[in-house]
């Protein structure tokens, strides 16, 4: 049974149990158990975390299980494709032959040794689903390496292909792996549009700028009843498209508080009001320091529009990311890891450091150092560029303090105005610069060592 074949067959059981085709990473999963791969090659051919690989085979396996009606693991699917063969070769004089829950048919001229799992209009739908399908991913980045992100790829796949939301705003601190994170997602179900296009919003396109890239190309399909005259909420509402703005952040002003757009570029707030309004079959993905402040930064279940703000990765995922580095034996490996938070960049900017120095140096650190190499400080400068004078002031306060302070705390040894003071909070709250429990507020270790050096 050649691979085409066990690929094939594959489909379309995990088609007919969840209604969704294989995505790229369960066809290696696939490729690689059958050409005899452990997880780790596997996961490193297609650049994810092994851990993630590892969870997406045993959902695949678990499918494949319950579909073929005996029990099925990375070990004994070859053995079971082969087993499903024979039964096929076995029923070959009849139309259809029942395997657990899927009925695969095939054509009474069609030789023995070539099965069709798919029903006989495969080849109409499958030319149907490629002439309807336009991807345009010619700006999005390759993803990288891929760290423990399940639970949040799992929450945005619901709010797309389930729930249907139409705007959803993925944020977080530079570095915390937002783009990677919509670059894996893209992979997974760019699949179920008819349209999927990735913007760079680097260089500040204006809204006008920005709707005729899209209707370009919307309107370069074959489709006749899709004409250039027509406004783009028009192609929204007639298909469905997935839309990914990579850099929202430039549509802001720097010096401002967060979200306030740019002279000229105010015409973006009414777009996306549009799209939470009228835009019923298409979603828009919005990636960023950064976003519209028409954009609530908390999660409401009763509107279209979501937002999810991206934390640290755990300690072991630290781990991870300094073996990468080949620093698997390092001394206070989990005291230099923790004030780092989990966020990728800042993690693989000190292991590169740490690496470069021998690996040696952190023997002779006290536990509680913070590193700051230059390349994170030139980060951390860029986000800090672009804040208001009051934040800044905001976070001098905040820098001066060793524990979480309260608001009433902030109130009484700041020299603003109180509405100043909150306004400048939930604003450094939206660009994810300080962290809140409650009624206390903190600044992160990192952040809080570099604005001291200031």
């Amino acid at each position: 049974m050649n691979l085409k074949e066990v690929l094939k067959i594959a489909d379309d059981i995990v088609f007919t149990k969840t209604g969704q085709h294989l995505d790229d990473l369960q066809e290696a999963i696939l490729r690689g158990t059958m050409q005899g791969e452990k997880y780790t090659k596997i996961a490193e051919e297609s650049h994810c975390n092994e851990s993630y690989v590892r969870d997406v085979g045993s959902k695949l396996w678990q499918i494949l299980s319950e579909e073929l009606g005996e029990d099925i693991h990375k070990s004994n699917f070859r053995a079971a494709m082969e087993r499903l063969q024979l039964s096929l070769f076995s029923n070959v004089v009849q139309d259809h032959v029942r395997v657990g829950k899927i009925n695969f048919c095939r054509e009474a001229r069609q030789p023995p040794d070539i099965p069709n799992s798919h029903p006989d209009n495969e080849e109409t739908s499958n030319s149907k689903q490629t002439e309807n399908s336009h991807q345009d991913l010619s700006e999005m980045p390759e993803l990288g390496a891929f760290y423990d992100r399940i639970r949040e790829l799992d929450t945005l796949t619901t709010w797309i292909l389930q729930q249907r939301c139409r705007l959803i705003a993925l944020t977080g601190i530079s570095g915390i792996g937002k783009t990677t994170l919509a670059v894996q997602l893209v992979q997974q179900i760019k699949d179920e549009f008819e349209y999927v296009i990735w913007c760079s919003l680097e260089a500040s396109p204006t809204l006008t700028e920005f709707q005729d890239k899209l209707i370009q190309f919307f309107s370069q399909s074959d489709n006749p009843d899709l004409s250039k005259t027509l406004p783009l909420i028009k192609y929204l509402q007639k298909h469905r498209c997935l839309v990914i703005l990579d850099d929202v952040h430039n549509l802001f002003s720097s010096g401002e508080l967060a979200g306030k757009y740019k002279p000229g570029y105010e015409e973006y707030r009414l777009f996306f009001k549009q799209i939470e309004k009228v835009s019923y079959q298409s979603c828009f993905l919005l990636i960023g320091w950064e976003q519209p402040r028409e954009i609530p930064q908390r999660e409401s279940q009763n509107t279209p529009i979501r937002t999810l703000q991206l934390t640290g990765l755990d300690t072991a995922a630290g781990w991870e990311i300094f073996r990468d580095k080949g620093l698997a034996e390092i001394a206070n490996s989990e005291a230099l890891i923790h004030p780092y938070q989990g966020n990728p960049l800042w993690l693989k900017s000190v292991a590169t450091l740490i690496k470069d120095l021998g690996g040696c140096v952190t023997e002779l650190l006290p536990n509680d150092t913070i590193l700051l190499p230059e390349d994170l400080k030139d980060v951390l400068q860029q986000q800090c560029d672009r804040l208001s004078e009051i934040e800044k002031q905001v976070l001098s306060l905040l820098a001066k303090e060793s524990e979480p302070i309260t608001l009433a705390k902030l109130l009484e040894n700041g020299t603003m105005p109180s509405s100043d003071l909150l306004n400048a909070l939930q604003s450094l709250s939206r660009r994810c610069l300080i962290e809140q429990q409650g009624s206390f507020y903190d600044l992160p270790p990192v952040l809080r060592q570099y604005i001291k050096g200031l």
